[in-house]
């Protein structure tokens, strides 16, 4: 009993130590469709207002591009793109996302289009304080197949605690002059920049994987189901040595282990 669970401790420990140092995204989130497109370049679409905040949109739009540009991506300017879809008649973000994809790579020469969606921004009032939340959702399909590349979700919270003295009355007023703040200075805008490098980031939790213009394309750290084989293989060769040490120490004569530990407590 004590071989086996030994040995598969062994097993165990050492696909743990594979999928924290190679893949620590590896169990969230299949990548498979994505690197076997491997797109170079990306059109964003206006992204969708699902938030009361009409500033929405272009808030959002504005902080896209630099998350994927870092990761080694050619990002379609956001401006011409937007009014290259207001010229041709689709004004709006929701006619926008409707458009063929074949139309879509046909105009823009883009390999894939990231569409994404704002399901919350803005400041909202919660009694005793003035909470600014940026929420968005996002897909990313190729635009010769149609195929889901990768999709993810982001949420960035600002909730300042108001500290103010005079009980109640204190946090109701220094809630109130948060709430005054956060929309004079935009703060969602800001945090919509967080937001989007927590979604878009290759490393940011299941963001997305590097493009052919970083350094580090093709070694984003994702364990291939190869390297996974060879790790279970090791693994298993392992336990089977650790397996024969043990089988070796159980054949010992017990008397003369014993007499070795009496001959030590002894001295």
């Amino acid at each position: 009993m004590f071989l086996k669970n030994r040995a598969g401790m062994l097993i165990v420990l050492a696909l743990a130590v594979l999928m924290t140092g190679c893949a620590h995204r590896q169990a969230a989130y299949d990548y498979s469709a994505f690197k076997e497109s491997r797109p170079t370049s990306i059109l964003i679409l206006p992204p969708i207002n699902d938030s009361p905040d009409v500033k929405a949109t272009y808030g959002v739009l504005s902080q896209l591009t630099w998350p994927l540009a870092e990761a080694g991506y050619y990002v379609m300017p956001v401006t011409l793109v937007d009014e290259m879809f207001k010229q041709n008649g689709l004004v709006n973000p929701p006619e926008m996302h409707a458009a063929p994809i074949e139309k879509l790579r046909s105009i823009f020469g883009a390999d894939a289009a990231l569409y994404v969606r704002v399901k919350q921004y803005g400041s909202s009032y919660q009694v005793f304080a003035s909470v600014a939340t940026v929420q968005l959702d996002a897909k990313l399909v190729d635009l010769q197949t149609g195929k889901l590349l990768w999709q993810g979700t982001a949420s960035v919270v600002d909730n300042p605690q108001n500290n103010a003295g005079g009980g109640v009355v204190g946090a109701l007023i220094g809630a109130a002059l948060t709430q005054i703040i956060n929309n004079s200075r935009d703060i969602s805008y800001k945090l919509s920049a967080t937001a989007s490098s927590s979604l878009l980031y290759p490393k940011a939790p299941n963001g997305m994987l590097y493009g052919p213009r970083s350094e580090r394309f093709e070694h984003d750290g994702v364990a291939s189901k190869r390297q996974v084989k060879q790790a279970a293989q090791a693994a298993k060769k392992a336990a089977k040595q650790a397996a024969k040490q043990d089988a070796v120490v159980t054949q010992l004569p017990t008397n003369a282990v014993s007499s070795n530990s009496t001959n030590g407590v002894n001295d």
